[in-house]
């Protein structure tokens, strides 16, 4: 099975410092939707692995939550992509929760979920804790430049195995590639 698992806020979307606590909010980085439905094409299930502290700390609902989903999954069928499945972690960093990345609690239930390994799985981020989770379970961490990665690029915690990508299209256009 061709796997890959995408972080959501800063790859596919913009990202914010204060949250993306609305579907009004929730705005695709351009190329990124046509670049899921370019996986979709290549046969690939696209899985989104996110962390949505926001719902722990009381700025947003699970309703809310689920809209912005929502919006986001709409995007992308318009387009012709879609999402296999969306794992998130509601919870703070004060929760010390196993699925609150940089653990890899989430990846690793999506390893169950589709019983699969995730040793050299494409796992695509823009924070250092992506990258520290996909490392964790033996995955390819794979860093995009949009969101936080201009700022993670240069952090020195950088896990060595990372590839560097502009953004998600120029990432997919590497994975796809013949």
């Amino acid at each position: 099975m061709k796997l890959i698992i995408l972080d959501r806020d800063g790859v596919i979307n913009h990202d914010s410092d204060q949250y993306i606590k609305s579907p009004d909010e929730w705005k695709p980085i351009p190329g990124s939707l046509e670049a899921i439905a370019r996986l979709n094409q290549w046969g690939y299930r696209v899985v989104v692995a996110t962390n949505q502290s926001g719902v722990g700390q009381g700025l947003f609902e699970m309703d809310v939550l689920n809209a912005i989903h929502d919006k986001m999954i709409k995007a992308a069928a318009q387009v012709g992509g879609r999402f296999d499945s969306i794992f998130f972690c509601p919870h703070t960093s004060a929760d010390g929760c196993e699925c609150r990345k940089p653990k890899p609690g989430l990846l690793r239930d999506i390893a169950a979920r589709y019983n699969v390994s995730l040793a050299g799985m494409p796992v695509i981020g823009d924070s250092l804790r992506d990258l520290q989770c996909a490392v964790a379970v033996d995955a390819q961490p794979i860093l995009v430049l949009t969101g936080k990665g201009g700022r993670t690029v240069d952090d020195p915690a950088l896990p060595a195995v990372t590839t560097v990508f502009p953004d998600l299209a120029a990432a997919v256009h590497k994975i796809v590639a013949p």
